[in-house]
């Protein structure tokens, strides 16, 4: 006899709740793009904000992973995950609407301001908790490497769209025009997670507490040393790349003389190869190994955001376009080909009921750390300048480079060879 699971696994195609998950993902990658933008342009254009203000903002929206990233991953284990993930898109259309509001009444302030990205950093937390949980409820499992390469590819194709369409909303209507597009994308993912059909059980009570259940998260991912070092690789980058991107905004704004629309420009092509690098993750695993890749992935991330401080005022506009498009593009592809592979790593290492606390473990460290470095990045930018403070933060990510080579990571080769059965427990098998 020839189980459902078998039959699941040899389909050929992802089916059409995937392509309505596909849908509701894409409109919240190419929204966040857009605010990503349009909040520091906001706030540097219209609330004239200092470098350390920026990094206030910056800090604000990721302060919730380190707040309430874990407890959300009990939470997201313990309920079905779909009905949090509508629930998050609706709260911060509403909350993105107010802010809108406020700006065009004019009593935004920057307070304001930054209370309403910590709120929507909230609704964040609560949809990347369960967004990475519930992707297998639609997706099996053996397909999880195609499936999280077409959204990444998705995300990275927004990157190419979503700061131009952020920067000409801005430079040609106002910063709360971008800001309302987003609103609108946040109700079309609400929409296409509604109407997903593949049913999804209720997890079964453990009859534990929160907090033996938030431990046991914690201890699955302390006893993977594959989980580790995914963890070490993205929190080292993140805190470093956001303290860099904090301040190039201001950087770009103030010393090179990029326009809202230029920047936009700039962040757009550069993220033509984010969508190449999501695009051949499958093929470069199956060719290279994922260790190998990663290791490149790692090195081409850091080096090119090494040239950021080097760009001068002084060169022509073509040349100062041209080296910023030409970083962005193979920071993107490293980028997004490291985080395909590194996602089908996590969720093949964990156990569906461990999901929701095994990616709220690893967001709540590698997310959290951006909020301190967009704070840190923002007062040593202030302190010492832009550039200087740029080029300490590019050195700062350099460290990536000697975890992932010194990790367990660099030896993988098939991801699959990696996968764990759907067992409940919260210790990994042994003999890693």
């Amino acid at each position: 006899m020839i189980d459902d699971e078998s039959i699941s696994a040899r389909r050929p195609g992802l089916g059409p709740d995937f392509a309505r998950f596909w849908v509701a993902q894409g409109a919240s990658s190419v929204g966040a793009q857009v605010s990503e933008l349009a909040v520091p342009l906001l706030a540097v254009i219209v609330l004239h904000a200092s470098a350390a203000e920026v990094g206030l903002l910056g800090a604000a929206r990721w302060v919730p992973f380190l707040v309430l990233a874990l407890p959300l991953g009990v939470l997201v284990d313990r309920c079905r995950r779909r009905p949090v993930l509508v629930t998050a898109d609706v709260a911060r259309a509403v909350l993105t609407v107010a802010v809108v509001v406020l700006a065009f009444s004019g009593r935004l302030t920057l307070p304001t301001l930054v209370l309403a990205v910590g709120l929507l950093g909230v609704g964040t937390v609560a949809f990347e908790v369960a967004y990475q949980s519930f992707l297998p409820t639609v997706v099996h499992r053996a397909h999880l490497e195609r499936a999280n390469g077409r959204l990444q590819a998705t995300a990275s194709a927004a990157e190419v769209g979503g700061p131009g369409l952020a920067g000409l909303l801005v430079q040609v209507l106002s910063a709360p025009w971008a800001l309302l597009a987003h609103a609108v994308t946040y109700v079309v993912s609400a929409v296409s997670l509604v109407g997903i059909a593949t049913p999804e059980r209720r997890p079964g009570r453990s009859g534990r507490s929160a907090l033996r259940d938030l431990g046991d998260g914690l201890l699955f991912v302390r006893r993977d040393r594959y989980l580790i070092g995914l963890l070490g690789f993205a929190a080292i980058y993140n805190l470093f790349a956001q303290w860099v991107m904090v301040l190039f905004t201001v950087h770009a704004v103030r010393t090179l003389g990029l326009t809202a629309g230029t920047l936009g420009i700039v962040l757009g092509l550069g993220a033509v190869g984010a969508v190449l690098g999501a695009a051949a993750a499958p093929s470069s695993v199956r060719r290279f190994g994922a260790g190998p890749v990663m290791v490149a992935c790692a090195a081409a991330e850091c080096l090119a955001l090494a040239v950021l401080p080097v760009v001068d005022v002084s060169w022509t506009a073509p040349v100062v376009l041209g080296v910023l498009v030409a970083v962005f593009a193979v920071n993107g592809a490293g980028t997004s080909l490291s985080s395909v592979v590194a996602l089908t790593l996590r969720q093949l290492r964990t156990p569906d009921d461990l999901l929701g606390r095994v990616n709220a473990t690893m967001r709540w460290l590698s997310y959290g750390v951006v909020a301190v470095g967009a704070a840190v990045g923002g007062v040593v930018g202030e302190a010492l300048g832009t550039r200087t403070g740029i080029a300490i933060g590019c050195a700062g990510t350099l460290l990536t480079v000697v975890w992932v080579v010194a990790s367990p990571l660099r030896r993988i080769g098939d991801p699959a060879l990696l996968a764990v059965g759907p067992v409940t427990g919260a210790a990994p098998p042994s003999g890693r």
